[in-house]
């Protein structure tokens, strides 16, 4: 399941890939088709001149319409292209969040378990993080309390070891969501990646994490606080996009909530 999620985004932010889009010339059934509609007006106006033969009236009306063509581009221009721009902006979010989902499905989940598990205060953001349904003012309110509160971490060895393995597993899949351009488009994403990854390689390099000194255990607990802020804030977001679009997957989500201690996946009530 991991692997062909992973190739949904392999290759997107290859640089090669982009340079090649970019060369690409304009395909040639495009100039064939041109030439025909100049080749097909140039013809009109020639039956029309053999056989009416008014050059004067047939000149006013090529001007006319000469005239008319600045309004024609700027009516193109700014309504339809501005157009077609939004559908291309609705269809970029939709492969964002898209994306995001499967992120959430891979990582997300588990690693804000693992951090909940970390943090000294978690029964605390547990109980602002269990509504039925989110309001928009209630979704701001949450994040600034998330930003000012005072996370506290406490490493536990065996739940940091499992955390290790668990990352160093996510590690293509997280390089590959990087390499991913339109999520480039999404800054505070973009953030978490980066926390996340960071914390992942941050791990990676420790061979035995029973062994770290108390100055590293530090550093790492304030990687895992960064992580864990990014995810949380993202979290709240990616609930209130299922809430409004997709009830059913929001209805899964809030049952499997990582913030919820006795939360589970089957339908009681």
């Amino acid at each position: 399941m991991q692997r062909g999620r992973l190739n949904q985004f392999q290759g997107l932010g290859n640089p090669e890939v982009i340079m090649t889009a970019s060369k690409r010339r304009i395909p040639a059934w495009q100039i064939s088709f041109g030439v025909a509609l100049l080749s097909l007006s140039i013809a009109c106006y020639v039956i029309y001149y053999t056989i009416f033969a008014e050059q004067g009236h047939m000149l006013e009306y090529l001007l006319s319409n000469l005239a008319f063509l600045p309004i024609q581009v700027l009516f193109v221009t700014l309504i339809f292209d501005r157009m077609l721009r939004e559908q291309e902006k609705q269809v970029l979010l939709q492969k964002m969040r898209m994306a995001i989902g499967v992120f959430y499905s891979e990582v997300g989940y588990d690693l804000l378990k693992y951090c909940v598990s970390f943090d000294q205060d978690s029964a605390t953001l547990a109980a602002i993080l269990m509504p039925a349904q989110w309001s928009a003012k209630d979704l701001q309110d949450v994040k600034a309390r998330i930003r000012s509160r005072d996370t506290k971490i406490a490493i536990q060895v065996p739940a940091l070891a499992d955390l290790q393995r668990f990352l160093a597993g996510k590690h293509q899949f997280l390089a590959a969501l990087l390499e991913n351009p339109n999520l480039l488009e999404h800054d505070s994403f973009t953030e978490l990646l980066w926390a996340v990854f960071h914390l992942a390689e941050e791990l990676a390099y420790r061979k035995d994490v029973s062994l770290l000194p108390a100055k590293d255990y530090d550093h790492l607990a304030g990687d895992i606080k960064r992580a864990y802020v990014a995810v949380t804030l993202e979290w709240l977001d990616h609930m209130a996009h299922l809430q409004k679009e997709y009830p059913y997957l929001y209805s899964l989500a809030v049952r499997t909530n990582p913030f919820d201690p006795s939360a589970h996946p089957e339908v009681t009530a």
